[in-house]
């Protein structure tokens, strides 16, 4: 009979530290493979590293050893890997019925995964072989083995990934050798490199758009932005025809605008917008500044930047230029090359003027909604105007855009309308997609967020704000996670929302099934933000 109970201790004992070990590495995953990032979010959750499970397996081998004497070498056993197994058989902590991102089984992954594994087996390993002559206590070194593999687990995330940085080093090294070559035998390849602390993806699908009038274009897909990113699209995507690749670029800490255009040197720039985004690994505004600065300063000698003159902090960027600088504005700045004007919203998108540096106006009309978009089309004009398009010729292509996903994406869902502006939140287009919202008038007007996160020291008044500003533009306030959006019900009150008109959720799928009873005809449903699975609370 005790080898029945040992054998389902190690059962219980071995599928929760597996549950456990790949809810760490996805969690690793999630923070970009960063050490620092995943120690971060440990220190902001400790109630993962410590369960009463562990507490009650010390206690477990605590009494074993206590009521050996007592008992003898059968009974007191049994009830202590009895106990065992029912300490160790919970691990819903360790699952997600319903992950927004599941854990991706890249060749990285499985790296990791396999000397993670070896890590945590070595514990119940080596637990058995000090307990291999001590016939009385060996199965207490077995299970206290188990017990260091299960607690360790976000440990040996931690070492394997230390063990295997020189390898995913030079395999990123290697990677990125591959692309300068290939890039190198692309001699008449233009390069657009696409910086900002907002609106990079968007502007970056318009330029291709519009470029595709005259050029073969190939730019990155989604938000891939990173030096992996960008690596993977030229090594497997990057074709002889192509003539111009327009390349987003994004940030989160000092040095990575040089690191990427080491990769690919841009032959034209462009900065959109700088804002309070990654304030956590930046430190400020002022930092965020200067980084995004330096795709300008890499840019190469004589290419053209183009430059949001709305932004001050953008438009002081044209100092570092070292060719010609494009501005363009929305606000009639009377330096810029570009402005738009009399914008107006209606049933079939946004129609706004432009005036170009000739003097020259025409009218566009587009899909995209919000005065941030005209902004992003103005950017990816200017650029259009340095191949020699013409406006003319540019409206036909804006004509064409469709949203890009999860970026203010207008969508029927049956009865309702709804407003996907998922995709990273920040305090400018947060707020431009609540003014969105208040417009419409077909019935009540609902915001489902999470709040906006990685503004640092800033980020809960940065809230408060947003909600003070939601307070002006909704009837019903879906708010996720109750602690997280705090400031944000604050701000509401302050600003006199009515309670009754709160809601707060601790999951986005909870929130959609309130919703499903809730929404009548005619309704408009506004998703502002989606934080990802590492931003969940318990």
């Amino acid at each position: 009979m005790l080898w029945l109970f040992a054998l389902l201790a190690t059962l219980f004992a071995g599928w929760r530290a597996a549950r456990r070990l790949l809810f760490f590495l996805h969690l690793f995953q999630l923070e970009g493979y960063k050490p620092a990032r995943f120690v971060h979010w440990l220190r902001m959750h400790p109630d993962v590293l410590l369960r009463r499970s562990h507490a009650a397996g010390a206690l477990l081998l605590t009494v074993g050893a206590l009521t050996l004497p007592l008992l003898g070498p059968f009974w007191s056993p049994a009830l202590v890997l009895l106990g065992w197994c029912v300490a160790f058989a919970s691990s819903r902590r360790y699952r997600r019925d319903r992950p927004k991102k599941p854990l991706a089984f890249t060749p990285r992954m499985r790296r990791l995964l396999s000397v993670a594994a070896l890590l945590t087996l070595a514990g119940p390993a080596l637990g058995g072989l000090l307990g291999r002559g001590e016939k009385a206590v060996g199965w207490l070194y077995y299970l206290g083995g188990w017990l260091v593999a299960d607690l360790g687990a976000p440990l040996w995330v931690l070492l394997a990934g230390w063990l295997l940085w020189p390898v995913e080093r030079a395999i990123q090294e290697g990677f990125k050798r591959r692309a300068r070559r290939k890039l190198a035998a692309h001699p008449d390849l233009t390069i657009i490199g696409i910086t900002g602390s907002y609106g990079k993806t968007s502007t970056k699908f318009i330029i291709a758009e519009i470029l595709s009038l005259r050029y073969q274009v190939l730019a990155t897909p989604g938000s891939y932005n990173t030096p992996m990113g960008i690596c993977k699209v030229i090594n497997e995507q990057l074709r002889p025809e192509h003539q111009v690749l327009v390349l987003e670029m994004g940030i989160r800490h000092p040095g990575d605008i040089r690191e990427l255009c080491a990769i690919a040197r841009p032959d034209i720039g462009v900065v959109t917008a700088v804002g309070p985004m990654h304030l956590e690994t930046m430190g400020s505004i002022e930092a965020i500044a200067r980084e995004k600065s330096e795709l300008v300063a890499c840019t190469r000698p004589g290419g053209p930047v183009v430059l949001n003159a709305d932004d001050p902090r953008v438009a002081a960027m044209a100092e570092r230029a070292r060719g010609p600088v494009w501005r363009v504005s929305v606000e009639d700045n009377p330096e810029a090359d570009l402005v738009a004007r009399d914008i107006t919203y209606g049933p079939e998108g946004t129609r706004f003027v432009v005036r170009d540096e000739t003097g020259t106006e025409q009218v566009f009309q587009t899909r995209l909604l919000g005065r941030h978009n005209v902004l992003n089309i103005l950017l990816a004009l200017a650029v259009g105007r340095i191949f020699g398009l013409r406006l003319r010729q540019m409206a036909h292509a804006v004509a064409r855009l469709r949203p890009v996903e999860h970026r203010l994406q207008l969508r029927r869902e049956g009865p309702i309308t709804v407003i996907d502006d998922a995709f990273n939140s920040n305090p400018v287009g947060a707020r431009n997609a609540l003014e969105i919202l208040g417009q419409f008038r077909t019935g009540r007007r609902i915001v489902v967020t999470p709040g906006m996160v990685e503004l640092g020291a800033r980020e809960a008044e940065e809230n408060r704000a947003l909600g003070r500003f939601m307070a002006q533009h909704v009837d019903l306030a879906v708010l996720i996670g109750p602690r997280r959006t705090l400031p944000i019900q604050e701000g509401l009150r302050e600003a006199g929302f009515p309670d009754d008109r709160i809601r707060v959720f601790r999951s986005l799928f909870e929130a959609q099934d309130f919703l499903k009873t809730y929404l009548q005809p005619g309704d408009v449903v506004l998703y502002e933000n989606d934080l990802p699975d590492q931003y969940d609370e318990p």
